[in-house]
């Protein structure tokens, strides 16, 4: 059996957060946890069509200050493909946890509703014990892929 399709051990989120898949984030919440982990913010109207075009999305809210700790997105063609994106949790010494926590929850969601689609994922250099930890393999079979940023 391929490691992508065994269901590790359900990780548990730290006191102190709660889990929310709705309503989404504001478009200042997130390009407040995104620059607060070194990406490029985004306007307003871009975060309202990439949520509005988005199957789901799990929101990390840190409880005492009601502030967004961790954020993922799904996309998919419903067929064959799936995609996660702006996969991003808040520096600190709950970062890999809350990785943990958010690539778990999406693929428990994705094998549900979406089983046999490849998956891509993009994700910054922090998050890759946390894929490794739920099976992701980097590079399988030497597939690599490619990034372009249309500016």
């Amino acid at each position: 059996m391929l490691p992508f399709f065994k269901q590790s051990a359900i990780p548990q989120l730290p006191d102190g957060y709660r889990i929310e898949t709705s309503p989404p984030p504001t478009a200042q919440q997130l390009n407040a946890l995104l620059t607060s982990c070194g990406e490029s913010a985004h306007d307003a109207e871009r975060w309202t069509l990439a949520l509005e075009r988005s199957l789901w999305h799990i929101s990390i809210i840190k409880v005492e200050c009601d502030e967004l700790a961790g954020f993922v997105r799904a996309t998919s063609d419903l067929a064959l493909n799936a995609n996660l994106w702006n996969l991003a949790a808040k520096p600190g010494a709950d970062q890999a946890i809350l990785f943990t926590v958010l690539v778990h929850r999406a693929l428990h969601i994705l094998r549900r509703d979406l089983p046999g689609c490849s998956l891509s994922v993009s994700a910054p250099a922090d998050a890759l014990d946390a894929l490794k930890s739920q099976g992701f393999v980097i590079d399988p079979n030497g597939i690599r892929a490619m990034g372009l940023s249309l500016s």
